[in-house]
Formats: C-alpha cells, sequence, structure tokens
C-alpha cells in the first residue's frame, strides 16, 4: 500500500505589536498556532483565511509562507504562513478551548517544540523547512533562544 500524506495549513498570526494568535485546540489541549486540513477544494491561502477565523474568530490577511512542516510519525505535511488580523476578536470556539494573544517567550513556555519553532521561523527571513515527531524536531539546527539545542 502506498503511503498517503494529509496536508495541512496553519497561521502565524502576528499584530503590531509583535504578540502572536494561538489557540489551546479542544482536541489535544495543546497550545498552538490556529491551522488544520486543507479542504480538497481550496488554496492554500483560502484554507489559511477559513482555519484561523474558525478557530479564533479573526479574520487575517495572509502575507506570505515562512515554512513547511512533516511530521513523521503521523505524515502530515504543514505549510506555515505569516499573517497579520484585520477584523474580530479571539474568542474560543468549537476547536479551541481558548485562544489568546503570546509573546514570543509565552509561546516558548507553552508550545512543544515542534510547534514553537513554527512561530519562531515566522519572525525570521526566508522560509523554513523541518521534519519532527510531533514533539521534538528531528535535525540539529539553531533553534532560537528558547528551544533546546
Amino acid at each position: 500500500m502506498t503511503p498517503k500524506h494529509s496536508v495541512s495549513v496553519a497561521g502565524i498570526v502576528v499584530r503590531d505589536d509583535g504578540r502572536i494568535l494561538v489557540i489551546k485546540r479542544r482536541d489535544n489541549h495543546q497550545w498552538q498556532a490556529p491551522g488544520g486540513v486543507l479542504e480538497l477544494e481550496e488554496g492554500f491561502e483560502a484554507g489559511v483565511r477559513r482555519e484561523v477565523l474558525e478557530e479564533t474568530g479573526v479574520t487575517v490577511s495572509v502575507e506570505h509562507l515562512t515554512g513547511v512542516y512533516k511530521n513523521m510519525v503521523q505524515g502530515v505535511v504543514a505549510l506555515v504562513y505569516r499573517c497579520r488580523p484585520v477584523a474580530g476578536s479571539p474568542v474560543a470556539t468549537a476547536e479551541a478551548t481558548e485562544v489568546k494573544w503570546m509573546t514570543k517567550d509565552e509561546v516558548c513556555a507553552a508550545m512543544r517544540p515542534a510547534f514553537a519553532v513554527r512561530v519562531l521561523d515566522a519572525f525570521d527571513h526566508g522560509v523554513h523547512s523541518r521534519a519532527h515527531d510531533g514533539t521534538v524536531l528531528m535535525v540539529d539546527t539553531d533553534l532560537g533562544p528558547c528551544l533546546p539545542q
């Protein structure tokens, strides 16, 4: 049987003050950037806008791709985009028990390294490509001041 991958998208939504919009997922109780599985009929940016709105109540403008991440255990490939908020206020939703604006330091303290790095990568120039096991990155790279080397 041929292995299959799932494609997901996520938005790193950054306010003018540098705070990042994050959710506490209802299904696994983990802090992450809003995102989810890309629908078959939608484009990447449309999927990001839909997922962020569904999970946070915030409408965003998609700025640019910041990274491609693969969960090697689950076969999920995630395309992550930096976004900016344009309307709405964060609210808990059917998919998120909590939605709030965090600093980069708060993200580092609250998220698993494999997901915190997505946020940090959105503040760098360029597009990153990383693999992880759902918790830990599977390569040795400079991950910034808050993540273990």
